[in-house]
């Protein structure tokens, strides 16, 4: 498995799909401040499994991540009031080890592309609920375990997390680094999952460490890009392409 992901052995086609994969999400990334591992996993895993796109997804997911984490000063309040979704989300992914790999990666790529058909259809709908405080400490950690399972299934940690994020009433700084923290724990999490199970050895983690450099350059680009586009406009063209490729992976249910 791990020699599929190191550059040496990767055959000209994949690694051009990588480094352009990793542009991309970082682009958008940059533009709306979410989507490198959905962007990233998702295409990537219609050229490898998903647990080879997860274990590439680890360095460049945790470096973009822990820096949107640091940019913002409510990093011990949100800490303090998220702590048990934290907690849910290592316990779920950690509880789902072994699925990604299991059935040659198939059933996590019909997990993946139902997960990005909730994603995007929520997205499109700009569907919107509110938590009251009171019940946010009972769905805060069922919110984590499934965000969790759902992680350690697919190597995408958006569904239920960001509708949950979005649904706390928090600014737009406060929502953005809170993001930034789930994602962080996430990544730290998937990647404990993955080196148990093998998959993010030495290699994996040089070949991971080399795409963070088009992510970075995509984050750059995109950051540029957010002051001249609308960004309503860009998300939606985002979710209606997350749409269609969520479709496409989700039809391996049917053959």
């Amino acid at each position: 498995m791990q020699s599929v992901l190191t550059f040496m052995n990767m055959n000209a086609a994949v690694l051009a799909a990588c480094l352009g994969v990793f542009l991309l999400a970082g682009f958008v990334k940059g533009v709306i401040g979410l989507g490198l591992p959905t962007v990233a996993v998702g295409l990537l895993s219609l050229v490898m499994p998903p647990v080879q796109a997860a274990a590439l997804l680890i360095v460049p997911s945790m470096v973009t991540n822990v820096w949107q984490l640091l940019a913002g000063g409510a990093f011990l309040a949100l800490a303090r009031r998220l702590w048990t979704m934290l907690a849910g989300i290592v316990v779920g992914t950690l509880a789902g080890s072994g699925f990604m790999g299991a059935d040659g990666g198939r059933r996590a790529i019909i997990a993946l592309g139902v997960a990005l058909v909730l994603y995007a259809a929520a997205g499109l709908a700009s569907f919107k609920f509110s938590v009251p405080a009171q019940r946010q400490k009972w769905w805060s950690p069922v919110v984590g375990v499934a965000t969790g399972l759902v992680t350690a299934a697919t190597g995408v940690f958006v569904i239920p997390a960001v509708p949950y994020l979005q649904a706390l009433d928090l600014d737009r700084d406060e929502l953005i680094q809170a993001l930034g923290l789930s994602f962080t724990v996430s990544t730290a999490a998937l990647a404990v999952n993955l080196g148990q199970g093998g998959a993010f050895g030495g290699g994996v983690a040089g070949a991971s460490a080399v795409l963070l450099l088009p992510a970075l350059l995509g984050m750059s680009i995109g950051t540029w890009v957010r002051g001249k586009v609308k960004a309503q406009t860009f998300r939606r063209c985002f979710f209606a392409g997350l749409l269609l490729l969520g479709l496409h992976l989700a039809s391996h249910i049917v053959e």
